[in-house]
């Protein structure tokens, strides 16, 4: 999975805020580095005190499974639309909006801060439908090389303050930003029912390279696998929508169905 390159300074701001963010896992334990292998003990969540099953308040949190996802529940012929790095008041509202027109639902990879930020927003994509994933606190892509402290730091917390923004629907899944898992994070994740997201098609919209380029990557590399990557916030997303609203209906022309990622 390829990580995105330059033009992320509003990252840094996210960054920033996420510094205060206290280290709620110092606690946590070790998992052995190799993939897929977790040790015997589980780290201790900061997830709120009511937990549920991913997407249900009110019960247990079941572990799911750690490898990376990126079949779809919708089978076959199943597209996975996927949305990181917001929510964002300006962009979140018109996915929504072209989301709901084409009857399509997707899955809404967020930026912990983001979310803390825009709680209505989480809840409308709730309301609507959609499911919500664990996108970290701060987005930074070299999380991969950082300790697992930090590492459990940016999932929990993130979590966490999904879940909270929301009213109490925790995230499905957990979305390395770039990419950037490691077996600890993994491991981490589905202990609490985040199952790991890849993506098989970038659609590289985050460079905003003409609605035309990323209609044509897509279309190009949906044979690759199922699961679509867009965004609705690090900047103007006026591409991504112009890019969704030809893509959308063409693709139920031609027979695709919408769905979410395997959990």
């Amino acid at each position: 999975m390829a990580r995105h390159g330059g033009g992320r300074g509003w990252y840094g701001k996210v960054a920033g805020a996420a510094l205060g963010v206290t280290l709620l896992a110092t606690g946590a334990s070790v998992w052995t580095a190799q993939a897929g292998t977790a040790s015997d003990s589980s780290p201790e969540a900061t997830a709120p005190g009511t937990p549920g099953t991913p997407g249900t308040p009110g019960s247990d949190v079941k572990p799911v499974a750690a490898t990376i996802a990126h079949a779809s529940e919708a089978g076959a012929r199943g597209i996975n639309i996927t949305i990181d790095d917001g929510p964002d008041p300006v962009w979140t509202p018109q996915v929504l909006d072209l989301l709901r027109k084409y009857g399509v639902k997707a899955t809404f990879c967020m930026v912990g801060t983001q979310a803390q930020a825009h709680p209505d927003l989480v809840k409308k994509v709730v309301a609507d439908g959609h499911r919500l994933c664990d996108h970290s606190v701060s987005h930074n892509t070299a999380m991969d090389k950082a300790s697992q402290t930090y590492q459990s730091q940016q999932v929990l917390d993130a979590e966490r303050m999904i879940t909270k923004a929301s009213g109490g629907v925790r995230p499905m899944y957990y979305r390395a930003p770039g990419g950037a898992f490691t077996p600890y994070s993994r491991e981490l994740a589905a202990s609490r029912g985040m199952r790991p997201l890849g993506w098989n098609v970038d659609s590289k919209d985050f460079e905003r390279p003409g609605t035309n380029a990323i209609v044509a990557t897509v279309e190009r590399e949906l044979p690759n696998g199922p699961t679509v990557l867009f965004h609705d916030a690090g900047g103007d997303r006026t591409q991504t929508l112009a890019a969704l609203r030809r893509l959308l209906p063409r693709l139920k022309e031609q027979g695709y169905s919408f769905g979410f990622p395997v959990h």
